[in-house]
């Protein structure tokens, strides 16, 4: 697995956690061809191992999964392994218009409020649900975020988002004092590379994505919010909330590092009845 892993990684510019996933499914292919080699895998057997991952996985699950083994045979089409990739010939799962959990506003605010602000854990939680709702932040780029891109005079941080691209994103009040309540307590790094990274665990580490994801889930319990969540709800609700104050889309899809402006139009089908009343009140024949 590894020279496909060096391609989507180095040749194709994919994030970390992307690469890590499309070399999971490919290497759980293989495991399920058993004496089968991929050079040698056809169409058929793809479709038997796509019915049997369906049984436990969403349609959108699904997709990526086969996602993940198309960009595994091209692979092996480009270094001249394979002649055809025997994913083309299976069609994907038709996807309903995905419509995310989304919070209202007295929902985050009670998330965020909920949380006391004794110890140090507390107070690294509650700067983090901040950030992540004042800035519409990916986890991953939340977990990676440092210390010297945030720029507290200018009202900016600077983020690293997928494919490693850089996008400037302002930041509240609220944010950047939880920081700075945050920072008086920060834990000494436990290594040089930590230095800079502006969350870390309490033994000063890294944090990693999944403990961000039951801090999030544990915070919204206790504060009696029974919706499903995690931390890109915080994301969701971020643009959510900016579109139905009126922001203009091309900005959220600046600050939410979408390339493409299709990705982001979807925050305009969340709350319809805004929409509604927004242009029966504007509407010229009214």
């Amino acid at each position: 697995m590894d020279p496909f892993s060096y391609h989507l990684a180095i040749e194709r510019q994919l994030s970390p956690n992307t690469v890590a996933s499309y070399s999971a499914e490919a290497a759980s292919l293989l495991a399920f061809l058993g004496g089968t080699s991929a050079v040698d895998c056809s169409s058929d057997q793809i479709a038997e191992y796509l019915a049997e991952r369906s049984k436990s996985l969403s349609k959108r699950s699904q997709a990526h999964v086969l996602s993940a083994l198309r960009s595994y045979f091209d692979f092996l089409v480009l270094e001249g392994e394979r002649k055809d990739n025997p994913c083309d010939k299976i069609d994907a799962p038709k996807l309903g218009k995905y419509l995310p959990e989304v919070l209202s506003v007295d929902e985050v605010s009670a998330i965020i409020d909920s949380v006391p602000e004794c110890k140090p854990g507390d107070i690294r939680d509650k700067a983090i649900l901040e950030v992540l709702y004042g800035c519409g932040l990916r986890v991953s780029e939340l977990c990676g975020l440092l210390i010297s891109h945030v720029y507290a005079d200018k009202s900016f941080i600077r983020v690293v988002g997928k494919g490693d691209k850089e996008r400037l994103v302002p930041i509240g009040e609220p944010a950047l004092n939880a920081i700075d309540a945050w920072l008086e307590v920060r834990p000494e790094p436990a290594s040089p590379e930590c230095n800079d990274l502006l969350f870390l665990n309490l033994r000063g580490g890294k944090l990693s994505r999944v403990s961000v994801f039951n801090m999030v889930k544990q915070r919204a319990m206790l504060a009696g919010v029974r919706k499903e969540i995690s931390p890109h709800t915080f994301r969701h609700s971020f643009a959510t909330h900016l579109v139905e104050n009126g922001a203009d889309l091309r900005i959220v899809q600046e600050m939410l590092g979408h390339e493409s402006i299709l990705t982001t139009e979807i925050y305009t089908h969340i709350d319809s009845q805004t929409w509604q009343k927004s242009v029966l009140e504007h509407h010229p024949r009214r």
